[in-house]
């Protein structure tokens, strides 16, 4: 009873589960990004005279440096003194040159989020009244080009390299102690080793470059090095490095003295091995949760340990898996992996699951914000995409328990299948212990300068030749060899078994990208909670009655690649006569969007009325502005707004308001 329920309702568990937890915690170990919440001056106001400082509000405490924040002037020269400093709670400011003239002012912004992620943004105010300004912040994102991806890179292996590390060795603990022998899970779990220690010391290169300049040049800046060891990032890299080396100490031991002692005394140092093995898998699984996502927001004292159990969950399923896969394909013929111990995998594997479940239904609580988000956000998108992997990974899970049922049905072992020709290989044996010898005696008479006893003619040629014996006993090793792979590959359940996991393999690649993606990705939280401020300091902007002022905010969605945002206009005052108009163009995330052309019209369908053109002159990134828009008569007017992101995408989105 217990083969036939048993696996099915493991199955079926598995898949909701797995399931169920990706859905609501998304990628488990993501968290929010710093988000601009306000500034003093505000975006797009114009003060009567030029202010001391400038400053701005983020949702979370930032790192800053000399070129934090930058005002420029209208011919594009700094006019900000000194370090931005923190002014109060999450209000950062810096102080302005006295004796400033009138006209446009850009803001540009960059910092360093609590969760370790750069951010950046720029919007514009106005002294006076607006005027064209050549001021340019550029348009490319933090932590963005060519050290953006590379550090994205190193991320992904950085992670690659932990799951293989602590899954593999896990494996053979856990599951399958004999491989501990076995040369390719030696090189398999020694490769992760390589692989995050690698990985750590390249990100500790790119910190630095990657968090203020994005410059290729600036990777090898000594004076950013020592600013990137001096700051919460820095510190856990270092540490992780220095529990990498009470790593390389735990390998030499599981693959040395381990190996070599009998099962019975293996016993004893396995639990040894087991605890302290956890221990360094935990604390490297910590050098990520100190420094980056779960070290912020709500109860980041419980989030920390969370977030290290979902790291080794994560590590046991897939480190694991890939173990599993180089033990099926590269074991050697005379020590294969057994169905016990794929059992044993498993069971390991389900335990996993549940921690995921577990832990990422106290991550969606904390971080992930609304359903909505799924969709509204590039965060939600890629989350749907994981999601599709995490169930498509399940079911195929599910095959290759089907197939370690039937192995373990069938009895099917290596040791089985040998023992079907008894005879051929006593002999195959007989043939290479025989040509060990031949290799043997050679070596000796090759060294007393005699043949072999009784050899003569050709064969005592041969035999009197060291190389050629040698060559002889390699030919009939490699023959022997692929004797009991033709063997161990017509095992049908073993075949199928290593296809799923094969397969289960590619899926956890292309879950492990998706995943590395996401937490470099503002949260859906982070970005609906940007909208939200800007939506309510529009909508109060709105409904000043005293000024008049009219404020209209539209998404808009080209249809192209980067295609989405969302275009203000401000209309001052909104009333019949000549009026000033503001466009701004924003990312999603609240980000200045410079795009190749604007064009408003006003329409009054009552009056039959327009449409009226109005073509905005561009004054800086993402900003347009146009004096004397004149407005014949009041009444219900639609704004109608056309914004074209490239040569070929483009989209008209209005909105009606009571003007006059």
């Amino acid at each position: 009873m217990m083969r036939t329920i048993t696996p099915r309702l493991r199955t079926l568990v598995l898949l909701f589960l797995a399931v169920t937890g990706a859905l609501l915690a998304g990628a488990g170990p993501a968290s929010a990004h710093a988000a601009l919440t306000g500034s003093d001056p505000a975006q797009g106001v114009v003060v009567p005279k030029a202010p001391d400082q400038v400053s701005l509000t983020f949702s979370e405490n930032v790192s800053t440096n000399n070129n934090s924040i930058r005002v420029l002037d209208p011919k594009g020269k700094r006019v900000d003194l000194a370090k931005p400093s923190n002014l109060t709670g999450t209000t950062y400011g810096v102080q302005l040159k006295s004796g400033l003239g009138n006209g446009t002012y850009t803001v540009a912004w960059q910092v360093v989020s609590a969760d370790s992620h750069p951010v950046a943004g720029a919007f514009t105010f106005s002294v006076g009244a607006p005027s064209k300004t050549v001021a340019s912040v550029g348009d490319q994102e933090a932590g963005g080009g060519v050290v953006g991806w590379l550090y994205g890179f190193g991320r992904y292996m950085s992670y690659a390299g932990y799951i293989v590390l602590v899954g593999g060795a896990a494996f053979v603990l856990a599951c399958w102690q004999r491989g501990s022998g076995v040369r390719a899970m030696q090189r398999l779990v020694v490769g992760g080793w390589l692989t995050l220690t690698a990985a750590t010391l390249w990100l500790l290169l790119l910190r630095g470059s990657y968090t203020t300049s994005g410059s290729v040049g600036d990777i090898f800046d000594l004076n950013l090095l020592g600013q990137v060891l001096q700051t919460k990032t820095g510190a856990a890299l270092v540490s992780r490095l220095l529990l990498l080396a009470a790593a390389a100490l735990f390998i030499a031991v599981l693959f040395g003295a381990y190996d070599k002692r009998e099962d019975e005394e293996k016993r004893d140092l396995t639990f040894g091995l087991a605890v302290g093995g956890t221990v360094v898998a935990a604390g490297l699984a910590a050098s990520w949760a100190m420094a980056e996502h779960a070290s912020t927001g709500l109860q980041p004292g419980i989030a920390m340990p969370v977030d290290v159990i979902h790291l080794l969950a994560v590590a046991a399923w897939l480190g694991g898996l890939t173990a599993l896969l180089v033990a099926l394909y590269r074991a050697p013929a005379d020590t294969p992996v057994e169905s016990a111990a794929v059992q044993r995998f498993s069971r390991v594997a389900f335990g996993s699951v549940l921690a995921l479940v577990a832990t990422g239904i106290y991550q969606s609580w904390r971080q992930l914000g609304s359903w909505s988000a799924f969709t509204d956000t590039a965060y939600g998108e890629l989350l749907l995409v994981k999601i599709g992997l995490v169930a498509l990974l399940v079911g195929i899970a599910s095959i290759s328990r089907r197939w370690t049922g039937r192995l373990a049905a069938a009895g099917v072992t290596e040791t089985a299948t040998v023992e079907e020709a008894p005879e051929e290989e006593e002999t195959a044996k007989e043939t290479v212990k025989a040509s060990a010898a031949t290799k043997e005696a050679s070596g000796k008479a090759a060294k007393s300068g005699t043949g072999v006893p009784g050899g003569s003619g050709k064969a005592g040629a041969a035999d009197d030749d060291p190389e050629r014996a040698a060559q002889l006993a390699r030919q009939q090793s490699a023959r022997e060899t692929a004797r009991q792979r033709r063997l161990r590959d017509a095992d049908p359940h073993r075949f199928g078994l290593r296809r799923s996991v094969l397969a289960e393999a590619g899926v956890a690649v292309a879950l492990l990208a998706v995943t590395t993606v996401l937490t470099q990705t503002e949260p859906g939280r982070t970005e609906q909670d940007a909208k939200a401020t800007t939506a309510s300091a529009s909508s109060s902007s709105a409904s000043n009655s005293s000024s008049g002022a009219l404020t209209l905010d539209m998404s808009f969605d080209t249809g192209g690649k980067d295609g989405k945002g969302v275009v203000r206009v401000d209309l001052d005052p909104a009333t019949v006569g000549s009026n000033e108009m503001h466009v701004y163009v924003q990312r999603p995330n609240g980000r200045a969007f410079d795009i190749p052309e604007v064009k408003v019209a006003f329409t009054l369908d009552a009056k039959k009325l327009g449409p009226i053109p109005v073509n905005p002159d561009h004054i800086t990134t993402g900003h347009w502005a146009a004096n004397g828009v004149q407005i014949p008569i009041a009444g219900d007017w639609k704004v109608s707004v056309t914004v074209r992101t490239s040569d070929i995408d483009q989209v008209t989105v209005s909105k009606s308001a009571q003007i006059g």
